[in-house]
């Protein structure tokens, strides 16, 4: 190849290389949203958001299952997965700013016969005929040259997209943990409630057959009531029912937990959690900490900002654009004569093309753009004001089921003493088996609300953890 040509396509590439500044992530669009200065609903704004919440509510068996549901969820391997192909599609438009260059080669055989020029011979005549060869390698290269930076504005783009999905992954992460956290907190509800509804069977059982001895005895002394038989009997077979109850659920949130996990729901998970103690005193963060730690507003952040790019890009394709080609290779009639000179072929050409009447398209694709960048606007306030009423929320919410906790927990101890004072009273003769079957039922009653009562403020826990921002972090 002639050093005229190769200086050429030298010249093209270093050009398409060093062609204006690199695409980056477009800036943050943030203050868009706006935020508030302090959190309403706490005084509580400046001690800094809990980082280990997870190990604090339920320590490492909590921690151990959403690492697993971590690695085995199948909605987080989609969400993976699209993380994955975003940035493949950020690499494929930036691959549109740089040269493209191709190598070919070519063979190829003729025979042509000349029919209009017969020749005499062999007792006849027939038409002469030529055959040819010819061979060929080529190098060939194209480059629009952005000039303007549409190309630019559209890598960018695709950069924002990217970001938003990796993003979107991390959101799915933080969700599933606070799933998973949630269903082990009420699989350790459903087996506190199994062992009360287990304790009021016992219970039950033993009232029906003090009972049922005491009206053996009366009639054998011509005294006693078949009503109170009945009525403990009854109160036996409906405990036996709420049993029957409380491991169908435990069975159902079992099923839920290993679905979560990646696992088929077998029911066959380790089933001996408990409700853990309340973890203690609130997190709490600044709103602009919010801001800049939830991932679901960081995506709707970067959808802004991409939106922004493709309006610029659409703008853009107004512009003339500039296309720059060069070939040049070798062609011969020998195989062998394919590394002479002889044969050298080459070309360079440009083209400017400037768009004069599209038919609306470029009008059209500027209109659309716009209003993917309003909506963009609006899902971006949107996300970030339900993100800030979800914090407010659990705010709210701590303190109430904070006095509702402390009062279960003062009724539930109440209740158990008068269950203790009927039944010493039934057993001394004194008190009366309604009096006894009252005092039992509210005491296993208020026993089950207050475990709900726990489960409720430490899942509202889990809300504000992942209101704001939650701080889940894979690996940590």
């Amino acid at each position: 190849m002639s050093t005229r040509l190769g200086n050429g396509l030298l010249g093209l590439v270093v050009a398409g290389l060093l062609s204006g500044c690199a695409a980056i992530s477009p800036e943050s669009r943030i203050t868009v949203a706006g935020a508030p200065n302090v959190w309403k609903a706490s005084k509580e704004a400046q001690a800094g958001i809990d980082s280990r919440w997870l190990e604090k509510i339920g320590g490492g068996e909590l921690r151990g299952l959403v690492d697993a549901a971590l690695t085995n969820n199948e909605d987080i391997k989609a969400a993976a997965a699209r993380v994955d192909r975003a940035a493949s599609e950020a690499r494929i438009a930036g691959a549109g700013r740089m040269p493209s260059l191709g190598f070919g080669g070519n063979a190829q055989r003729d025979k042509r016969s000349f029919i209009g020029f017969p020749i005499a011979g062999n007792g006849g005549t027939y038409a002469p005929s030529s055959l040819s060869e010819q061979f060929g390698v080529n190098l060939n290269a194209a480059w629009e040259v952005d000039v303007w930076g549409r190309a630019k504005a559209g890598q960018e783009a695709a950069i924002a997209d990217a970001q938003a999905r990796q993003y979107e992954y991390e959101a799915a992460s933080v969700s599933l943990a606070g799933q998973v956290t949630k269903a082990w907190l009420a699989l350790g509800e459903a087996n506190e409630q199994v062992t009360l509804a287990e304790t009021a069977v016992a219970a039950a059982s033993a009232l029906a057959d003090a009972v049922r001895e005491r009206f053996d005895r009366a009639i054998t002394d011509g005294g006693g009531t078949a009503s109170q038989v009945r009525l403990t009997e009854a109160e036996r077979a409906s405990r036996r029912a709420a049993l029957a109850q409380r491991k169908q659920e435990r069975e159902r949130v079992l099923r839920q937990l290993e679905i979560l996990l990646g696992k088929y729901p077998t029911g066959n998970l380790a089933a001996e959690a408990r409700l853990p103690a309340f973890p203690g005193a609130t997190p709490a963060g600044l709103p602009s900490e919010l801001l800049q730690r939830r991932p679901d507003i960081l995506a709707a952040e970067r959808n802004l900002a991409s939106s922004g790019r493709r309006l610029k890009q659409t703008k853009l394709a107004r512009f003339p654009s500039l296309n720059l080609t060069t070939s040049g290779g070798v062609a011969s009639e020998a195989v062998n004569d394919l590394l002479s000179s002889d044969g050298l072929i080459w070309a360079l050409g440009g083209g400017l093309t400037q768009p004069i009447f599209e038919g609306g398209r470029i009008r059209g694709e500027i209109n659309s753009a716009e209003a993917g960048e309003r909506e963009d606007i609006a899902v971006l306030r949107k996300t970030v004001l339900d993100a800030f009423g979800e914090v407010e929320q659990a705010l709210v919410a701590e303190s109430f089921l904070s006095e509702r906790e402390r009062a279960g927990k003062q009724a539930a101890a109440l209740a158990d003493e008068a269950a203790v004072r009927a039944g010493e009273e039934y057993s001394a003769g004194t008190g009366d088996v309604l009096t006894l079957i009252d005092a039992t039922t509210f005491q296993i009653d208020s026993a089950s609300q207050y475990a709900a009562i726990r489960r409720m403020r430490l899942e509202n826990r889990v809300d504000l953890h992942l209101a704001l921002g939650g701080d889940f972090r894979a690996g940590n």
